[in-house]
């Protein structure tokens, strides 16, 4: 329901995570072993020696090296993407989940925080036995707000029942605040779903 793309966004994370942990594995395999030391301390130079080796083979004909200036052109373009990236993230998201003009006996505007809606939602589902999680959140879609209502039940709960007592949550709040508002109910499986159990009064 947002402007961000959730398959790029785990691409990237999972990247950049499995660098995070190469790095750090590596760093802890030269401070503590004495044969990987010797290993990078080798390595190291040869790769050292051809990133050389390739910057003078991309010097312009009787001009300097153009090599690091190249190398730091795809820097900027990597940075810029990210930068890009992270103003991405969030978007989409709406404050207010009424915002009217009121043209009664005294004009002005009405407005109701997506908050409000957010709150009251969660207080509802919090006290549910057969629900391991619940989220609310308040999205624009097509210039209009909505709320990505995401709740986990646990096992053997019934999706439909679910997704019932839901929806007659959303339409009091509709009566509430008297408008009708978008809704997705979204039923998903966690670890907690999956490996929590309900409690049983006997």
């Amino acid at each position: 329901m947002n402007g961000t793309p959730r398959l790029l966004n785990r691409m990237l994370i999972a990247v950049l995570g499995i660098i995070v942990l190469a790095v750090g594995a590596l760093l802890i395999l030269l401070a503590s072993v004495p044969a990987v030391g010797a290993w990078w301390q080798g390595w190291s130079v040869g790769a050292w020696s051809n990133v050389s080796d390739l910057f003078e083979s991309m010097r312009f004909p009787g001009g300097q090296a153009s090599g690091p200036w190249i190398v730091l052109a795809l820097l900027l373009v990597v940075i810029g993407s990210m930068v890009a990236w992270v103003a991405q993230q969030g978007k989409g998201r709406a404050n207010f989940l009424v915002a009217e003009e009121d043209q009664g006996e005294v004009p002005g505007t009405v407005r109701i925080g997506g908050g409000v809606a957010e709150q009251a939602l969660r207080a509802a589902l919090a006290g549910r036995a057969d629900l391991a999680g619940a989220t609310v959140a308040t999205y624009e879609v097509r210039g209009k707000p909505a709320l990505k209502i995401r709740v986990e039940p646990r096992q053997g709960v019934a999706p439909h029942a679910l997704a019932a007592d839901v929806s007659a949550l959303v339409e009091a709040l509709d009566a509430v605040i008297g408008k009708r508002t978008l809704v997705l109910i979204h039923i998903g499986s966690g670890t907690r779903s999956r490996f929590g159990r309900a409690e049983r009064v006997l």
